[in-house]
């Protein structure tokens, strides 16, 4: 917008701030968090930060950190609608964007647990029947926390142990505690919650509260089986994530001598996608499962029920929110989830550190679900992969180092800026992991101070297993000066394959330099004129 554009839309003239517009001229957390809030409790509306109160423009930084900062603000806020930030240049400036949704369960305070919503040009605080009436209106029911056909009496002996055990609870009062966990409902009756740790078939009582996988060839829509994963949900969790394990498989390479078995998704990430799908799916889709699709360039894993509020897929990072609270905290306890807040944390890192594309997040279905793609494809080659895998059975890398290595082994010189691009840190942190690598005899630096640069160790393919043919030959002929060579016992020596091995002994037989003596698995190899 030019600066008349922006006056005409929203300028004293235009209205200026309404019951959808509020300005604030720059970043206070406290002021931004009441019209946060207001906005929730209403109809929703948009924080203009860098204007002033008539409507003038003074523009705010543009950055990363402003937005963290945003970010947080709303973090501090109790039970937030679902936010997007933006930014609109007016002129040359910039002005960030705050646009907040209505809640539409549940009510919004700010952080010291005022309840304020937006009238006019104001954000007021209710009180009395007011603020009655607000709650009734918006009044959020735990659907996990609701009691089912099923009853405490028949509940399994031994899913009740478990999950006893796994919060430390004692026979004692067992059922008191129950009820505080939201397991168990006044009447005696098991919860939705109860049913899904208690019961060894949920489905009998909660429809679809089961996974399905399938399985596709291709990427079309025929899939070539498909396989239902029932019981409690730490049952469906460990069954279903061992499963996706096995079908995907993993890439054997053999850069050199060693061979790497490169798992093509960390388990820890699968595991973490599929146990965050059971968690906060809506358990009152009862007609939906929760879905797992293994395709040939991914897994898909679909969780019935849209993103909680304030979460957006613009801002899942940043934020949280738990739509089964007792279901997340038992499956914790089990140890078959994250701390609040570090699921997507922990997908995204684990991904990056294993040198993987990142997962996707979306929400198909209008809405109604949510789904994360976990590709099966990896931001260098396989025989990078396998490069760093030997380099960390060498020593501790951290994630961040594995990156600039591989960059650094493809030629590049390292500088300062480089780094910073590729770890996203700033000049400090970048400096830090450079000199680290450098101390560490990965790298060597040239040049001091700014124009440092860093190129990789000369020799380090050769001290981390990248063997040449000739260095492979004469690892073979040392053994033989040992001991007549099979292939069984090359094999273990080096973590060749079978056909590898066999190359190798014909290769050397080939030049005169074994000699093959024997016949089928009595075959031996010695050196060439050896009695």
């Amino acid at each position: 917008m030019t600066a008349k554009e922006f006056k005409r839309e929203f300028g004293v003239d235009a209205g200026g701030e309404t019951d959808y517009v509020e300005f604030k001229e720059g970043l206070s957390a406290d002021r931004i968090g009441q019209a946060v809030v207001a906005f929730s409790n209403a109809d929703g509306g948009v924080v203009l930060i860098g204007v002033r109160n008539d409507g003038s423009v003074k523009g705010v930084r543009s950055n990363g950190e402003r937005d963290a900062r945003l970010h947080q603000v709303v973090a501090n806020v109790h039970d937030p609608g679902r936010y997007e930030i933006r930014e609109l240049c007016v002129a040359e400036r910039t002005v960030a964007v705050l646009s907040v949704h209505r809640r539409e369960e549940g009510v919004a305070q700010t952080s010291d647990g005022r309840v304020l919503v937006r009238r006019g040009a104001s954000n007021r605080p209710l009180v009395g029947r007011a603020m009655s009436e607000l709650v009734a209106a918006r009044s959020l029911r735990s659907f996990e926390r609701t009691g089912t056909e099923a009853r405490l009496a028949e509940a399994d002996a031994g899913r009740l142990n478990e999950l006893a055990r796994a919060w430390g609870w004692s026979r004692e009062g067992l059922e008191d505690r129950l009820r505080e966990h939201g397991f168990v409902a006044g009447d005696g009756q098991l919860t939705v919650a109860g049913v899904l740790f208690l019961t060894t078939e949920p489905k009998q009582f909660l429809g679809k509260a089961f996974v399905e996988i399938f399985r596709y060839r291709d990427e079309g829509d025929t899939y070539d089986r498909r396989e239902e994963v029932a019981g409690p949900l730490p049952v469906q969790v460990e069954r279903t994530t061992e499963i996706v394990m096995r079908e995907i498989g993993f890439d054997l390479v053999v850069p050199g001598l060693h061979r790497h078995e490169l798992p093509r998704l960390p388990k820890k990430v699968v595991r973490e996608a599929i146990a965050n799908a059971v968690a906060h799916r809506s358990y009152q889709a009862n007609g939906v499962s929760t879905r797992v699709e293994i395709r040939p360039s991914r897994v898909v894993v679909t969780s019935p029920g849209g993103l909680p509020e304030p979460v957006t897929i613009e801002n899942i990072r940043e934020q949280n929110a738990a739509r089964n609270r007792a279901v997340i905290a038992a499956l914790r306890r089990f140890d078959l989830a994250e701390d609040a807040g570090r699921g997507v944390d922990v997908m995204e890192d684990e991904m990056a550190a294993n040198l993987l594309r990142q997962p996707e997040f979306s929400e198909p279905s209008g809405g109604r679900s949510v789904a994360v793609s976990l590709w099966l494809e990896a931001t260098v080659t396989r025989e990078e992969r396998a490069w760093v895998h030997e380099l960390e059975q060498q020593g501790d890398l951290k994630p961040k180092d594995r990156l600039l290595l591989v960059v650094a082994k493809r030629g590049e010189r390292l500088t300062n800026a480089k780094a910073r691009e590729l770890l996203g840190v700033d000049s400090s942190g970048a400096r830090a992991v450079l000199q680290r690598l450098r101390d560490a005899g990965l790298l060597v630096q040239e040049g001091v101070r700014g124009g440092a640069a860093y190129r990789i160790s000369g020799d380090l393919d050769r001290h981390h297993g990248h063997l040449s043919v000739e260095e492979i030959d004469d690892l073979v002929l040392a053994m033989a000066d040992e001991t007549p060579v099979t292939n069984a016992l090359l094999r273990e020596r080096t973590g060749l394959s079978r056909p590898q091995a066999l190359a190798v002994l014909a290769r050397l037989v080939a030049s005169g330099r074994l000699e093959r003596r024997g016949e089928r698995r009595g075959t031996r190899y010695v050196r060439a004129g050896t009695q």
